[in-house]
């Protein structure tokens, strides 16, 4: 591996978990409370609930795809947010939040150990870097929602603090 591959990847990683710019992602959702999560303010289009499963649809969708699946496209992208803005209970908004989490970790396994420079043979004009890289942006720029809608319901910063670590 080159050293240019080699700094990609590290930068790419650090991308995932939200260590570049930005506080890392898990500190951002993780203690948000089920009554905050499905809160869908008049002026937004969603919950806090409804952006996490979107951002999970399409990590699970591009994690797919990076390892050589060929997972069935949405016929639109609505198909994408859940409709409804609240979890049916605790259990499940833990859930829903573990699995994004576990998304993270798996993008960064893949990140660490795909030839992230190979393209894909499903999608040859793509590679799994490239993939994983838009994994990273589309997180994060939801995340920043997420850092908005929290501020707007007084529930900044986090305990873990609301700066990058």
């Amino acid at each position: 591996m080159t050293q240019t591959n080699t700094a990609f990847r590290d930068a790419l990683i650090k991308s995932l978990r939200g260590e570049r710019g930005h506080l890392p992602t898990i500190n951002a959702i993780t203690d948000i409370n089920m009554k905050l999560a499905s809160h869908k303010q008049e002026e937004l289009p969603y919950s806090i609930y409804q952006l996490v499963k979107h951002m999970s649809y399409w990590q699970d969708f591009l994690l797919a795809l990076a390892k050589g699946e060929n997972p069935e496209k949405p016929k639109s992208v609505s198909e994408s947010w859940p409709e409804h803005p609240a979890p049916s209970d605790k259990e499940e908004w833990k859930k829903t939040i573990q699995h994004f989490c576990d998304g993270i970790d798996e993008a960064c396994h893949l990140a660490d150990t795909l030839a992230i420079e190979e393209p894909l043979d499903a999608w040859p004009s793509e590679t799994p870097g490239g993939l994983l890289r838009n994994i990273a942006s589309h997180n994060s720029y939801h995340l920043g929602e997420i850092v908005i809608m929290r501020r707007l319901n007084g529930a900044w910063p986090p305990p873990t603090g609301g700066f990058p670590a």
